[in-house]
């Protein structure tokens, strides 16, 4: 016989139900007696206690079964249970579940009916069958009272069944007001215990998130907007957009204005960021809100609602136009001690390889001279100085000039307009030293300082438009290089800016039938820059034009592809907005047609993670296609934009993109390369980082070529040391083919781009937002590079330049009320998800302690380490206004 356990003991019960099935016996009658004995004598008696109260309630007399009722209520109530078994007077009713459902069918109506009601309501929590929803049967028909105290996880079980409930009851159209009432109490008790996500879970359900505005207070509105925003990620539209709205709300209603503005941000609504600066009285609040405005990289004109007094507007505009940022990005490159300029030999160590390789690098090939200059471009971005252009030109080693010429035609125009690169942001200095180019006699040298003066102000606004001045006399020079260097500047300065003006110079381009086909190219992709997600009717009536102008033969031109991406970015991002355009694009040559679909749907759903579209172009992929067929590479790229935003559909796509390698035909293996290289940019993951090195040596050149550039892409700006290792090897692997060298050179400039202080992603304040000028420059690179050997190759080289719009620094640099530098100790970590996680967890784990400014690498998070300031923005990425804590004392 099992040994009777102390009935005091906690768990007792759940010991026992063990013992009592472990006792082997034969005859039946016996194994009841056993168990009559195993009760203790507690239980016993409650067990007798039971169901003396189920005959009574049973009674005729009304008195007897009313304090019968009482006394079980009280029973059930006063048990609590572990959370593993099952509450005792739970279990010893069991068997008189049905006796008392008969019975209470038989009852009159009154209050002992509802009595009862209450209690089988709870006791068919462990006993209907499923899917009957007794309890919640039982539930309508019983007293009003107060649900919680029968304990959490019966109201979780209500809530479960009135989801199920209401799914039925809209199906048929039955009223819902009872169904509501109880809603309002379990949501109001969640939120009360600290399950704000069960409340949100249950409103989702019942499609009533607006009741969440009345039950929030200040201790759980973090916790429940925390769980609303991340759970938009994974929600159908429109219900997304409904709960990214709700949080709003609530951000706005308890004053976490930074927070608010996210979301308005996210939801790119112009009338939200209004209202956050018009409810916001605290200037040194607004200027914080400046900078989330400028790092998202977003025109946005301050008006005196928003800022009355006219000095603070204006200050403030400043911070908006994004001029502060070459000032912070070198107060960090100071602080880090890598003022140096650095050579392209300094990156290309080629003392590390051996002697083969090394030795045939000393001629000067114009080719090899063009890698430079792009390395030079890259590594030295923003810094203001370098070895090759910057030279003063009195000094022993000659004029900067003949750097300059040591370039081929084209090559000029990069050469020229990495200048414009090399004094990145810095737009006085920058204009000054570009202005000696304009006035060569050499039209690629004109042109890459029109395109280098776009460079100069790109992500900077100016009051003075200093770009549009320059740019706009020279967009309708006979010269085509003249025009594009032109047509491109006007696109990088002002991406995202909605800028009429310019459209009014760069629409007649398109429909003008004199213009050469690269000037209408660069003319359609600078348009689509600088309406990037706007859906402007205007400029896409003038795309589509050009692009059903174009005859049979300019179809065929690698620059064509340029025609339907630049109509893509128009609709960057924006979902259905974009099911018109993409009805007239069925009416184009078929040549085009496919590749212009796959485009705008890649486009509309970047960053949206929609499932059914990542379907769509999967099947897209799976197609076995003859070789003249190019839609397939943009339809790869569009997988990973609709993917990139979110953790799990990154590493989802990865795995496919794994297979695409092993079933697709040869233009699908060109493209997947390119598409692994948005995925983690700048995020250099071990797994990617192995495939693009294995498909480096591929023995398709253009596989090659792909994943050479996206090696640079995984791993730009982070000075990763075993992609240049990779790179380096691939340099003398590659020395005898002068393409695949040069792309290899792209990849180790972008490598060490910004010694290592800027990131290429397009994503911000810890991987909510989505920059859309930035996504546009690198979709618009990747494009150029699904066929690299007319544009990247040949003489459109200064594609490459479109990254500059995604290029930031990947800081954080602290400032006080001034605006000024100020050094603070803070935590960098890796940054963990803590989303509907019970109590205060820790949101960043195996942290280092730094004084500001510190470097983010991809995935980490920052926290303050003291508390004599209070940050103005609850992330801590880019420029963070600090404010003194009032309450801090010294120890």
């Amino acid at each position: 016989m099992a040994p009777t356990p102390d009935p005091n003991s906690i768990g007792g019960g759940a010991k026992r139900d063990e013992a009592t099935v472990k006792v082997p016996s034969k005859d039946p009658k016996k194994k009841d007696e056993k168990k009559e004995e195993d009760l203790s004598e507690e239980d016993l008696e409650l067990k007798q206690n039971l169901e003396l109260y189920v005959e009574r309630v049973q009674d005729p007399n009304p008195e007897l079964q009313k304090a019968a009722l009482e006394s079980m209520r009280q029973e059930i109530r006063a048990s609590t249970s572990s959370m593993t078994s099952v509450p005792k007077p739970l279990k010893f009713l069991r068997p008189h579940y049905g006796t008392l459902k008969a019975f209470h069918e038989t009852m009159a109506d009154s209050n002992l009916k509802k009595y009862l009601s209450d209690i089988l309501s709870v006791l068919a929590l462990t006993m209907s069958a499923e899917g009957e929803r007794e309890s919640l049967g039982y539930r309508l028909i019983g007293t009003e009272g107060d649900i919680g105290s029968w304990g959490h996880e019966y109201v979780r079980n209500l809530a479960g069944e009135i989801a199920q409930e209401y799914t039925k009851r809209q199906s048929e159209e039955a009223p819902i007001d009872d169904l509501m009432e109880l809603v309002q109490q379990i949501v109001s008790f969640h939120m009360k215990h600290n399950a704000e996500t069960e409340a949100v879970d249950l409103l989702m359900d019942v499609e009533d998130l607006d009741l969440l505005l009345e039950h929030v207070d200040k201790t759980n509105f973090k916790r429940t907007c925390n769980y609303l925003t991340s759970a938009a990620k994974y929600l159908p539209g429109p219900d997304d957009m409904l709960v990214l709205d709700i949080s709003y709300l609530i951000y706005l209603k308890f004053e976490e204005y930074p927070n608010a503005l996210q979301i308005a941000l996210f939801l790119d609504n112009t009338q939200y960021v209004k209202q956050v600066f018009t409810s916001c009285t605290d200037l040194l609040r607004k200027k914080q809100f400046g900078y989330m405005i400028a790092r998202h990289g977003i025109t946005f004109d301050l008006d005196d609602e928003m800022v009355a007094d006219d000095d603070d507007r204006e200050a403030l505009q400043d911070i908006v136009n994004n001029t502060k940022l070459s000032e912070g990005y070198l107060t960090l490159a100071r602080d880090i001690e890598v003022m140096e300029a650095k050579t392209p030999e300094d990156i290309y160590k080629a003392h590390l390889l051996d002697g083969r390789a090394s030795s045939g690098a000393s001629v000067d090939s114009a080719r090899q001279n063009l890698a430079a200059t792009f390395v030079n471009a890259f590594v030295n971005a923003g810094f203001g100085q370098d070895k090759l252009m910057t030279v003063p030109s009195d000094s022993t080693t000659g004029s900067s000039g003949n750097w300059l010429f040591k370039n081929k035609e084209h090559g000029k125009t990069s050469a020229a307009a990495s200048l414009g690169m090399i004094q990145l942001w810095d737009v006085d200095s920058g204009l000054a030293q570009l202005d000696k180019y304009f006035h060569s006699n050499d039209n690629p040298i004109i042109a890459g300082a029109l395109l280098g003066v776009g460079i100069v102000n790109c992500g900077i606004k100016n009051d003075c438009d200093p770009a549009l001045a320059l740019l706009g006399d020279y967009i309708d020079k006979e010269d085509s290089s003249v025009r594009i260097g032109a047509i491109m500047g006007l696109g990088i300065a002002y991406a995202g800016s909605q800028n009429d003006q310019i459209r009014s110079k760069l629409s007649p381009i398109l429909n003008d039938a004199k213009a050469p086909l690269d000037v209408i190219a660069f003319a359609s992709l600078s348009l689509g820059m600088i309406y990037v997600g706007s859906c402007n009717e205007e400029v896409a009536q003038s795309i589509i034009f050009a692009l059903m102008d174009r005859s049979e033969a300019e179809l065929g031109d690698a620059l064509t592809r340029f025609l339907p991406l630049g109509l893509g970015l128009l609709y960057l991002g924006k979902q259905e907005s974009v099911e018109a355009t993409a009805e007239v694009s069925k009416t184009f040559n078929e040549k085009i047609r496919k590749y212009c679909d796959m485009t705008l749907l890649s486009c509309a759903y970047a960053g949206t993670g929609n499932v059914l579209k990542v379907q769509d172009l999967l099947a897209q992929c799976g197609e076995h296609l003859e070789k003249g067929d190019i839609h397939q590479g943009p339809a790869v790229l569009g997988l990973a934009m609709v993917a990139m935003s979110e953790e799990l559909g990154i590493d989802m796509e990865i795995r496919s993109l794994e297979r695409m390698l092993q079933y697709g035909e040869q233009n699908i293996r060109r493209a997947v390369p390119l598409a692994l290289g948005l995925l983690c940019i700048s995020n250099p993951k071990v797994t990617v980082m192995d495939t693009l090195s294995r498909l480096s040596h591929d023995t398709d050149s253009e596989v090659a070529m792909a994943a050479i550039i996206s090696l640079g892409l995984i791993g730009a700006g982070t000075n990763n040391a075993r992609i240049a290792g990779m790179l380096r090897n691939l340099s003398s692997y590659y020395y005898k083919d002068a393409s695949l060298l040069f792309c290899v050179r792209i990849a180790q400039g972008l490598v060490h781009m910004g010694k290592g202080l800027l990131t290429l992603s397009p994503f911000h304040s810890e991987r909510f937002l989505l920059s859309p000028t930035a996504l546009a420059g690198i979709v618009t690179l990747l494009h150029a590079c699904l066929d690299m050997k007319p544009i990247i190759l040949g003489k459109y080289h200064y594609v490459l330049y479109f990254l500059v719009l995604a290029m930031q620094p990947r800081m954080m640099l602290t400032v006080d009320k001034d605006l000024k530098p100020l050094s603070v100790p803070v935590r960098v970590g890796q940054a963990v998800d803590v989303v509907g996680q019970a109590g205060r967890p820790k949101t960043i784990t195996g942290f280092q302690t730094h004084s500001t400014p510190v470097l983010l690498a991809a995935g980490e998070r920052a926290e303050l380490a003291t508390d004599k300031y209070i940050p103005l923005s609850p992330i801590l990425e880019g420029f963070i206004i600090l404010k003194e804590n009032p309450d801090y004392r010294e120890e």
